[in-house]
């Protein structure tokens, strides 16, 4: 995480820090108690168990457990920005831009690696390929899950929907989600179902 504002060395205190630090962040865009701040919490909180749980059943990956908590409760801040009256969200933007949009206001924060988790996170990334292919009206560059960590947010993130919160969606489920985006995301899930599951 160099760069970032703040580092973290893995101790609980730092765990409580940079959750705190994610939270101070989330009320700065969402400063006003809403239906979209509480769908966007309760999203937030689910991906973030579930990413913190596969790193600490998985101390071989040698996961940022701490960094992890962060990026996963940031994964999604750029949703208010998007036009998904569904979930509360009144901007201008579809809602497949969110993360790219996400990634800009985290580099604005001076925040790259929470960054690249936003950006990186819709479907199980997006290829170059797949978003010309798909005519995607995001910006034409990879935005597939590169280091441990943005794979692992990636990944807990498709367990959980903003219209049933908290709960869990079954891997048949995903699977036909993910499908969506085109074979190359289907083949990376599984792919990551083997080394998290």
């Amino acid at each position: 995480m160099q760069g970032e504002m703040c580092t973290f060395v893995g101790n609980r205190y730092d765990h409580i820090r940079q959750r705190m630090f994610a939270l101070d962040l989330i009320n700065k865009y969402y400063p006003v108690d809403t239906d979209l701040k509480r769908i966007f919490l309760s999203h937030a909180r689910s991906v973030e168990r579930k990413a913190v749980r596969i790193a600490e059943a998985h101390p071989e990956l040698n996961a940022d457990k701490e960094f992890l908590s962060g990026a996963a409760l940031l994964h999604d801040i750029g949703i208010f920005l998007t036009d998904a009256p569904g979930i509360y969200c009144f901007g201008k933007y579809p809602y497949i831009c969110h993360g790219y949009l996400g990634a800009e206001l985290m580099r604005r924060e001076g925040l790259p690696v929470h960054a690249q988790v936003c950006e990186r996170h819709t479907g199980a990334g997006l290829s170059l390929n797949e978003i010309i292919k798909q005519q995607l009206p995001i910006p034409h560059r990879d935005m597939v899950p590169q280091s441990m960590e943005e794979q692992i947010v990636c990944f807990a993130d498709k367990f959980f929907s903003k219209t049933r919160l908290e709960e869990e969606k079954s891997i048949e489920q995903i699977h036909k989600s993910i499908a969506r985006y085109g074979e190359e995301g289907l083949t990376q899930f599984l792919a990551w179902e083997k080394l998290f599951l």
